[in-house]
């Protein structure tokens, strides 16, 4: 579809060619009636006018733009960088400033409850009843935290409740036979419950920490406070930075509270963090934000579909919520900030390749006309026109697809190749330390020297020793390999576990050795298939 529609680039270079031809069937009107009234004769003078029509042909200008639309849409497709028109390509690359959500965008999206603190007329187990049973409602990851804390440290069946109701941005509310439970965050509970001064404080001491306080109450009397935290991606503060150096100003822009919000921007290291702010409220913190440039707005959830269509250029991460991606202009069907980095690197990159295109495309004829004129001495035959028009109509295809040479390293990758030049250098050394140890005259190596070598290369052979991969089938999609990744990781002796869908693997990291029937369960219990762990 990207293919099939017209860039804004595209758009003038047909006003130039609605210019371009007129002008050409002039230009070889005028050399006709040149050469004849300079006393040529009639075939010269016909040879030197179809030479121009044939020379100047506009098919170098009408494929710049289309042919680097073609290339480039599909090199981000390969990356799962999905643009929607050829319109969003292009405008990708213009933006100068990027807005981030926080959960889900920037952080994981898969908080745990670290804190759950009664009130001093409620236990702790019946907080986590009534908010567990409020919650289960909600498909808020916060609230799915919240269930899951529960589930695992329940005493008794959740209560039945009535009458749901979610209040976007700041919180819910259901009936129960003891009346109405609410829940939310600090400043939404502040005005339907009675929250103390020693509350308010526990609050922002929470939210100074990252830490989300969740509130809750029934009627009027507080319940007590469920803390939830949300750690960051792996990449996210180094994909902030990249976008920083790219001259790029980074807003993250969420409904968290303030202290909340800057404890974790400070952590990704934002620009800028907008707090506290609604759905509503985000779409006209971009509205006001596009007054002083064009803004892209990054979001997965259904919170955010309303600031990605108000936004210059709207991008759906990780396939995020239906309607998030349909509200998007870009979709990223990876879960990292990273492509973020990338989508808008290799729209750069396109339009570049664009303004290329069309300076060749107008050099060309700028040279060659006056060359088939017969300016200059020159006398072009039709046919050496029409084989340089070919060319350069080549010469733009081929520079469309130098893009196809764009090369978007993974960090794996760039591990690989890390440790690939260790390696090399580790093995450079010992062989020097072979050929000193042959010749007398040679100084004697320093033993410590030697021995911090062989430990760096026994303990990258215990790393290797020490990870597994497993064989899944039925993983279908990111939230999938989430699901997997999480039951993986909670396992004693599992440092790490890096899950993909994609290729039906999870390659885990041992502190210690797990057995195959352990690593086989975990999967096995999450509704998933092993059919083979390697190690």
């Amino acid at each position: 579809d990207a293919s099939a529609t017209k860039a804004p680039l595209a758009r003038i270079a047909d006003k130039v060619s609605g210019i371009f031809v007129p002008a050409v069937i002039a230009i070889a009107i005028i050399t006709f009636a040149g050469w004849m009234i300079a006393g040529r004769d009639v075939g010269f003078s016909i040879a030197r006018a179809i030479s121009v029509l044939v020379i100047s042909c506009p098919c170098a200008l009408g494929l710049a733009t289309p042919v680097a639309i073609m290339v480039g849409s599909g090199v981000g497709a390969k990356r799962g960088i999905l643009y929607k028109t050829a319109e969003a390509l292009e405008e990708t690359g213009r933006i100068n400033t990027v807005v981030l959500d926080k959960t889900g965008t920037i952080t994981k999206g898969e908080p745990e409850v670290t804190d759950v603190i009664p009130d001093a007329y409620e236990s702790a187990e019946g907080l986590l009843l009534y908010a567990a049973s409020l919650e289960r409602f909600s498909e808020h990851p916060l609230a799915k935290a919240v269930v899951e804390f529960y589930d695992n440290n329940k005493t008794q069946d959740m209560l039945s409740l009535s009458d749901f109701k979610a209040l976007p941005g700041n919180g819910i509310k259901a009936e129960s036979d003891k009346g109405v439970i609410y829940g939310g965050s600090f400043s939404y509970i502040s005005t339907v419950a009675d929250v103390s001064k020693e509350d308010t404080a526990l609050c922002e001491k929470l939210s100074s920490e990252g830490k989300t306080p969740l509130l809750f109450s029934l009627e009027r009397k507080l319940l007590g406070i469920i803390a939830v935290a949300d750690t960051l991606k792996e990449d996210s503060p180094r994909a902030i930075d990249s976008l920083k150096k790219m001259g790029l100003k980074v807003i993250m822009l969420t409904g968290d509270n303030e202290r909340t919000a800057r404890a974790i921007g400070e952590k990704a290291g934002v620009d800028e963090v907008i707090a506290g702010v609604l759905p509503e409220g985000k779409e006209q913190a971009v509205r006001d934000l596009m007054e002083s440039g064009k803004v892209m707005m990054v979001g997965d959830g259904i919170n955010d579909a309303p600031a990605l269509t108000r936004a210059s250029i709207g991008v759906a991460i990780g396939a995020g919520a239906d309607v998030a991606v349909d509200a998007a202009d870009v979709v990223l069907m990876k879960n990292s900030l990273m492509d973020v980095v990338r989508g808008i690197y290799l729209s750069r990159k396109t339009i570049r390749n664009i303004h290329e295109n069309l300076f060749w495309a107008f050099i060309y004829n700028i040279i060659c006309i006056p060359m088939a004129i017969g300016l200059f001495g020159f006398s072009m035959k039709p046919m050496f026109g029409a084989a340089a028009m070919s060319l350069s109509s080549f010469c733009v295809c081929m520079n469309a697809l130098r893009l196809n040479l764009i090369n978007f390293k993974d960090d794996s990758e760039e591990r690989e190749s890390a440790d690939k030049k260790t390696e090399k250098i580790q093995e450079d050394i010992e062989e020097s330390i072979k050929e000193d140890s042959k010749e007398d005259e040679k100084e004697e190596i320093d033993e410590e020297i030697k021995e911090n070598i062989k430990e760096n290369i026994k303990e990258r052979a215990d790393d290797k020793e020490m990870k597994k991969t497993i064989v899944i089938t039925g993983m279908m999609c990111g939230h999938c390999e989430a699901t997997v990744k999480k039951a993986l990781e909670a396992l004693d002796g599992v440092e790490s576990a890096e899950v993909s869908h994609e290729a039906g693997t999870a390659i885990v990291t041992l502190s210690r050795d797990v057995s195959d029937e352990v690593l086989a369960k975990a999967v096995t219990d999450k509704d998933y298939e092993v059919t083979e762990i390697k190690a």
